[in-house]
């Protein structure tokens, strides 16, 4: 197959989410003064990533909007009632330690200037335009990508086929697929019928069964020869 183009996820695949969730949310609950009802740091850390996944599954499979996901990531974090503005002000207060700590993945600007000339690129995200038209223009490659398309306004999200097929119309190609999730961008790619391309960068998840279908990378450095057919490349693998 001439693969001609590229569809990329963004949280923990172009952009290092994680690290910034972790060190935004380290630095809000020093500035709140919320460190003492926990443990340590990492236990305060690991509630919040352990509601921020309840919840996000939530807007996932569209029970939520990408809005009150938000708030009631805040609510059940701060285990009290709040009102939506008040959600919102700690939110955002949250927001700006975050955003302080975002960067790309030091392999993306590389791979992106290798394969400009030779793939068409766009984003497909689970999270909102709002949100990710921002965070790419803020990182410097906003201007990389074709097209961005985000589940809250596509109104379905990954792993449902209507998303990645949605990109594929975007860009009226059949593009490749590279994200981080084994079974969100992994399987659910492949089962769009595109090549699908699942980045493992820690190599934590390798005792996973693999769904079938993915390419397994460990970097994106590995990409351009994957997409000149290197066989290397080639065995099915899988999955954030």
């Amino acid at each position: 197959m001439d693969i001609r183009a590229v569809v990329w996820d963004v949280d923990d695949t172009l952009f290092d989410y994680t690290s910034a969730d972790r060190e935004g949310m380290r630095a809000h609950l020093v500035a709140e003064g919320l460190l003492a009802g926990y443990g340590s740091v990492e236990e305060g850390l690991a509630r919040w990533r352990e509601i921020t996944d309840q919840q996000w599954a939530r807007f996932a499979a569209g029970e939520v909007d990408f809005e009150t996901q938000r708030r009631d990531r805040t609510r059940v974090f701060l285990g009290r009632e709040l009102t939506d503005a008040e959600a919102d002000d700690w939110f955002d207060r949250y927001l700006v330690h975050y955003e302080s700590a975002w960067s790309l993945f030091p392999d993306v600007l590389p791979v992106l200037d290798a394969l400009a000339a030779s793939h068409r690129h766009a984003v497909l995200s689970n999270s909102s335009l709002h949100v990710q038209d921002r965070k790419l223009r803020v990182l410097g490659v906003h201007d990389r990508f074709e097209a961005i398309l985000c589940a809250a306004e596509l109104g379905v999200s990954k792993p449902e086929p209507g998303a990645f097929l949605a990109a594929c119309e975007a860009l009226a190609l059949p593009p490749e697929y590279v994200g981080d999730h084994p079974e969100i961008d992994g399987r659910g790619a492949a089962e769009a019928g595109l090549l699908s391309v699942w980045i493992d960068r820690a190599g934590a998840h390798a005792a996973l069964d693999p769904p079938s279908g993915p390419r397994r990378i460990a970097s994106l450095a590995e990409l351009p020869a994957l997409l000149r057919g290197d066989t290397r490349f080639g065995a099915s693998s899988s999955f954030r």
